[in-house]
């Protein structure tokens, strides 16, 4: 392990900005820069979350609240696959690189006629990667890095079956390809990767089979590993630097990742993290969280179980933990920790500027920390039926729990709320930092929770619990919609500036922009608009399937976009994909989403609207053979 801990040396590139968005002369300086620039271009979407405090806003205000009525599909284009479809596609330079679920086929298109496919990436597979995959066999997108001159432009991506392969972002061909997981444990990658400097962090899945959890960095030129960081064991393996939670020494220090397990639980104790990152270049912090510890039966695996369920501040370039804050020790009810890290500069209640960390977590709790040291400033309940926890002590960071919902053995715990989903999942929200709100996408769903022994056995669900979920106390019971809200939140006042209820999760996530808009897609098949001062719904329109990913917007040609993947599936669409009727089955989503399939279907692509459906197709001979 120590071979690996050696950070690379930075070779990279600043690349000009032309008027356009599109790259121009290059200079040396650091890859990093050559993003941010990439990213502050309204004509780009350059990673996952539009730029490094990883907020989902776009200054373009050509769409707004007064005109958003007038949207119309442009374009669309359909990748072929009928499973889940999460994340976002890139915009880059003029192209479009759009992702897909397995097997992961990667198609690049040319923005003045989409009709033509620039290239496409198939990989084959192994296909037990299938069974393996815990929750539908989705991936959450992919990442840019733009060249030094000696090595071109990338696209970096991942496959189910644990591996990374970098693509020459002008052909397509082939660059490198490692592999980071191992699928005969169970170990698998959904996630998107994320380039930072010359590194391209890749993180993990498969708790639910086991798997312990860790983050890798790879150098973007090469595919040779730079650091590996668990998130069980040893402080070496963990890469635990010297001043560790130093500004709060009451987290918890050295040794933690061995001594709050009971044996060796922590080497199949779970901790994978397949949600996003978020980065500060002023400080070079990485920001990510870790996931739910395995078994899900907690009587299994006595103790706080760190570092699973933990924010997470790493040296991009070394890998070493400067903070790690655990937002729920000994977790019991599956609140994997994984969620969006959404950073911003706001004055806190005292009047100090501060540069924060945003995270609405699975527990039910919305997190602010200061991102410089970890220190916690606020954690409110996402919404007020959230009955697990009846607050968090802000001195020490814990959750006071309510013991009437504990999963104890020989006990079915009734009406947890959240339930295992969260009540916020793998959705990738906005922030406006001109109104200072967050648009979060929410889930309202409950659970009741039997827990029973296990043996491990490598590359087996290792869960150990049978759920029962249904709508939360706000929704309909009966009919079993009002699964889900939308919402706005101030973290400095902990107020919700207003609320709204959708009849599913809100899974995917949300897009805000300048226009006085926040876009984001529903389960049930729609993209909708509404306007973010006061949640007034002001425009819909019905896609072909189920939305789980964001929106993204971009301009080209003077034209601003709006561009969203739909094809449903993901944990809450296994029941529809798999067509699973056991209420229990699908981890208990069956049960809590047995409607969904009166109201969409399965499918796959990407659908784009612009003011009265403005796309290179006005000019009727783009795209055509002889006219």
């Amino acid at each position: 392990m120590n071979r690996f801990l050696t950070s690379l040396p930075i070779v990279a590139l600043t690349a000009t900005i032309t008027a356009g968005g599109q790259l121009g002369a290059i200079t040396p300086a650091l890859a990093n820069q050559t993003l941010v620039q990439l990213s502050e271009s309204d004509q780009n979407w350059v990673m996952p979350g539009k730029n490094y405090n990883s907020d989902n806003f776009s200054k373009l205000g050509q769409i707004n609240s007064d005109n958003v009525k007038q949207l119309r599909a442009a374009w669309s284009f359909s990748t072929g696959v009928l499973n889940g479809h999460e994340g976002a596609p890139l915009v880059v330079d003029g192209k479009m690189y759009v992702h897909g679920a397995f097997p992961n086929t990667t198609f690049a298109l040319d923005l003045k006629d989409p009709s033509r496919i620039l290239w496409q990436h198939k990989p084959k597979q192994d296909p037990v990667a299938r069974s393996v995959a815990c929750c539908d066999i989705v991936n959450r997108g992919l990442a840019y890095w733009p060249g030094d001159g000696r090595v071109p432009p990338l696209i970096l991506k991942t496959q189910l079956d644990g591996h990374v392969v970098a693509l020459n972002a002008t052909t397509g061909e082939e660059y490198w390809k490692i592999e980071n997981s191992d699928i005969k444990v169970g170990s698998t990658l959904t996630i998107a990767p994320y380039v930072v400097k010359d590194l391209v962090i890749i993180g993990s899945s498969g708790a639910e089979l086991g798997v312990r959890g860790y983050v890798t960095a790879y150098d973007v030129k090469t595919g040779s590993m730079a650091w590996r960081a668990f998130a069980t064991g040893s402080d070496e393996a963990m890469l635990i630097g010297d001043d560790f939670n130093a500004s709060n020494p009451h987290y918890g220090q050295k040794g933690l990742g061995l001594q709050t397990w009971e044996g060796d639980a922590w080497k199949i104790g779970g901790g994978t993290n397949w949600g996003w990152y978020a980065y500060d270049p002023g400080v070079d912090l990485l920001y990510y969280g870790t996931g739910n510890p395995a078994p899900w039966n907690e009587t299994m695996r006595p103790g706080d179980n760190k570092w699973t369920m933990t924010i997470f501040a790493r040296e991009a370039s070394s890998g070493k933990a400067k903070f790690g804050y655990q937002k729920t020790p000994h977790d019991e009810w599956d609140y994997a920790g994984v969620n969006v890290m959404m950073l911003s500069e706001q004055k806190d209640k005292a009047g100090k500027t501060r540069k924060l960390l945003t995270h609405p977590d699975r527990n039910g709790i919305v997190y602010t920390l200061d991102r410089t040291n970890g220190e916690l400033v606020s954690a409110d309940k996402i919404d007020d039926t959230v009955n697990v926890f009846t607050h968090v002590d802000l001195k020490t960071g814990v959750p006071v729990r309510n013991p009437e919902y504990a999963t104890r053995m020989d006990h079915t715990g009734r009406d947890i709320c959240p339930s295992a989903m969260g009540y916020h999942n793998q959705g990738h929200d906005s922030y406006d930092p001109n109104k200072q709100l967050f648009f979060m996408g929410i889930n309202h769903i409950c659970m009741d929770w039997e827990p029973f022994m296990l043996p491990y056995r490598a590359g087996q669900f290792f869960v150990g619990a049978t759920l029962n979920m249904y709508p939360g106390p706000k929704g309909d019971r009966q009919g079993f919609e009002g699964l889900g809200q939308i919402k706005a939140y101030n973290s400095i006042t902990g107020e919700f500036k207003w609320e709204k209820m959708e009849r599913f999760a809100v899974w995917g996530g949300t897009l805000a922009t300048a226009g006085n808009l926040v876009f984001y897609g529903t389960l049930d098949g729609f993209i909708k608009a509404r306007h973010s001062d006061s949640g007034e719904l002001l425009w819909k329109f019905k896609l072909p399937s189920g939305v789980i990913g964001y929106p993204i917007t971009y301009e080209h040609a003077g034209t601003q976009y709006v561009a969203i993947m739909y094809g449903v599936g993901g944990w809450p669409g296994v029941g529809l994909v798999f067509d699973l009727q056991d209420p229990t089955a699908g981890l208990g989503a069956v049960g809590a989403f047995k409607n969904l399939q009166h109201y969409t279907q399965m499918g796959g692509g990407v659908m784009v609207f612009s003011l009265n459906g403005q796309s290179p197709f006005d000019n009727v001979s783009v795209g055509e053979y002889g006219g």
